[in-house]
């Protein structure tokens, strides 16, 4: 069903938060909203939260399509397991290595949507321009998205796949605001501290994805997926 997709979603999204706030709580506090008045600030700092999760809703719709293909290929409890076992490896390796992974890819990524944020201040100065501001936000690479993107190609439908991400957002959307309208009440020791939990949801969420995968017909968990419905049919005269 696709509240219970929902519920998930922003279920993890809530449980991102703590690590949105250690890493993007930074840029949050950094956006120019201080000469509005308080009504104008949460305004613009709603519509930078809302394009974000109208951009993680769009790339829940593309991974929907992508994940409705390998249901009906057969091929989605496999890549639910691989999904998780990847997940658990590297949360297995922050443990080990005490810092986050980097791959060059995504750090290019990030610098071009680093650009693009850069661009967008500075062509508009509105109110309105906060919710382009966001939508590019949600493109800037993230381990917590793209684990909430693992899971969404575990659905069967593109709807809940779409729900699921835009749930997701919806979790982090309190703590974000939080942060974006008194960040600096927050001290950066708690920060850190919020930081050092994300490889434990990490990990949780790894064995989730197993569980998912491994079909075995516990609510929430582990539910039993339905056969594909185009699935091949023994036909006899």
């Amino acid at each position: 069903m696709i509240w219970t997709t929902a519920i998930a979603g922003f279920t993890l999204g809530a449980a991102g938060s703590l690590h949105c706030m250690g890493m993007c709580g930074p840029l949050s506090m950094a956006l120019p909203v201080h000469h509005f008045s308080k009504t104008g600030k949460l305004l613009a700092l709603f519509l930078y939260q809302a394009g974000r999760i109208i951009t993680y809703s769009l790339i829940g719709l593309l991974f929907g399509l992508a994940g409705r293909t390998l249901y009906i290929a057969g091929y989605q409890q496999w890549f639910s397991i691989i999904m998780g076992i990847i997940v658990l490896l590297m949360a297995a390796l922050y443990f080990i290595q005490k810092k986050n992974i980097r791959v060059p890819l995504l750090s290019k990524m990030y610098m071009g949507v680093q650009q693009l944020i850069i661009r967008i201040l500075k062509s508009s100065t509105s109110i309105s321009g906060f919710l382009l501001l966001g939508m590019a936000n949600g493109l800037l690479p993230c381990g917590m998205v793209y684990i909430a993107l693992a899971t969404s190609l575990s659905f069967t439908s593109v709807a809940e796949s779409t729900g699921f991400m835009a749930s997701f957002g919806a979790g982090t959307l309190p703590a974000m605001m939080l942060v974006g309208y008194a960040g600096l009440m927050i001290k950066p020791e708690l920060r850190a501290g919020f930081r050092k939990m994300v490889p434990f949801f990490v990990s949780i969420m790894g064995v989730l994805l197993i569980l998912r995968g491994l079909n075995l017909g516990i609510p929430f968990i582990s539910p039993e997926l339905p056969q594909a419905s185009g699935d091949a049919q023994n036909c006899h005269p």
